[in-house]
């Protein structure tokens, strides 16, 4: 039996006046996904555990099969190992996001700088290390970097993810508690670093948003995990253009894919994934292939863009993903489903239960016609924890 999550990050939402009522997810044109629903059965996934955040980290977790409550550990540790960057035993990894600040006003322009490029944003970080040489700070994927503190400095201090503050002044959402101090010093003197920086200049010319401060969040040590394998028997794949679920994929002990042109927003290289997917099931039994553009979009606060790159994952990832498996000789199984809901309206994530559905061998159809979060409701599974998702897929 070969396995496929397809996972459209954040593409769950609230209904939208401007679309009658109806979400993006239910708006869009989704004839892949829907036909997934219709023929297959579905629920609700609660992939954010009750007094968790719900985070991309914590969700993704759960649809990989994992119990956040027992196994998470923190955002940056994850990205630390797609990265390549050894943790040990008394690190502390960080998320250190390149943002674009007004400065007089001290408010929270854009989380991305952006969507800086990968190449301006390593210039970038390389002038900071030059300028703080005891910071551990490796680039990362366009905005998304990483700093390392050891002696457990600053694990518990209190950290604002920045998508959460787009529009709102900065101040109040500062690193604040144990260890927060060093961490605020640090953002802070990274602006005179940044401002002036040439690679800001030219952006400002081009009339692009500066990266002129950092902005540390997501802390977290080393996780201790079981493999993937030693859990479910087979060995798993993952697909993504973020380093966050290429980390998890480090733990979890899959095959960790890199595709090129992968970049984590509307222009991804969907084919290229889509491939890359097929040819891994050759290999192994189980892959999961993650599409990050519709979570960009809603944080964007762009209707038509998060309508438009569900469009595009329904259309050039589902429906090839589906047409591939059917013309193979083995049975399978294919779930589509969000991680959270990133609603167009707060332009973050909420923790609320996001639809989902499965098709494949041995399944029945339930009573969903369609893959919307109202339709979801209607499903034959009702609302189940997300993590339990995939023993629901290898064993039923």
């Amino acid at each position: 039996m070969k396995l496929v999550i397809l996972l459209g990050d954040g593409m769950a939402d609230h209904p939208i006046e401007k679309l009658g009522g109806k979400t993006p997810l239910a708006a869009a044109e989704t004839p892949n996904m829907d036909r997934i629903a219709r023929e297959g059965v579905g629920g609700l996934a609660a992939n954010v555990p009750p007094g968790m955040p719900p985070g991309s980290d914590i969700a993704n977790l759960s649809v990989m099969g994992y119990d956040p409550k027992r196994y998470y550990s923190g955002r940056a540790p994850l990205e630390a190992a797609a990265m390549g960057v050894p943790l040990g035993p008394e690190d502390v990894a960080f998320r250190c996001n390149l943002v674009t600040v007004d400065l007089e006003k001290r408010i929270m322009v854009d989380y991305s700088a952006g969507h800086i490029t990968s190449e301006e944003g390593r210039e970038l970080i390389e002038s900071l290390r030059k300028a703080q040489p005891e910071a551990r700070l490796h680039p990362g994927v366009s905005y998304r970097n990483l700093l390392v503190q050891g002696d457990d400095e600053g694990l518990n201090a209190v950290c604002t993810p920045p998508h959460d503050i787009t529009g709102q002044p900065i101040d109040g959402h500062l690193p604040r508690g144990e260890g927060s101090a060093a961490l605020r010093d640090m953002m802070e003197s990274s602006v005179p670093v940044l401002e002036k920086h040439p690679v800001n200049l030219q952006r400002a010319k081009e009339g692009k948003s500066p990266a002129n401060m950092i902005w540390l969040w997501g802390q977290g040590k080393a996780p201790s995990m079981p493999k993937f394998r030693d859990i479910w028997g087979i060995e798993g794949a993952v697909i993504s253009a973020v380093d966050l679920l290429k980390g998890m994929g480090v733990y979890a002990g899959f095959e960790v894919i890199n595709v090129p042109g992968a970049t984590g927003v509307l222009d991804t290289n969907y084919e290229g994934k889509v491939a890359a997917c097929l040819d891994a099931l050759e290999r192994v039994d189980f892959v999961f292939l993650h599409v990050e553009a519709p979570d960009e979009m809603s944080h964007d606060g762009l209707l038509e863009g998060k309508i438009e790159a569900i469009r595009r994952f329904d259309e050039r990832v589902v429906g090839p993903v589906l047409a591939g498996l059917e013309r193979s000789d083995h049975e399978w199984r294919v779930a589509v489903l969000p991680d959270h809901p990133t609603p167009l309206s707060i332009k973050t994530h909420t923790d609320e239960p996001v639809p989902f559905a499965m098709i494949g061998s041995g399944i029945e159809p339930d009573d969903m016609k369609a893959f919307s979060e109202e339709e979801g409701a209607r499903g034959g599974c009702g609302t189940v924890e997300g993590w339990r998702l995939m023993g629901m897929m290898v064993e039923e």
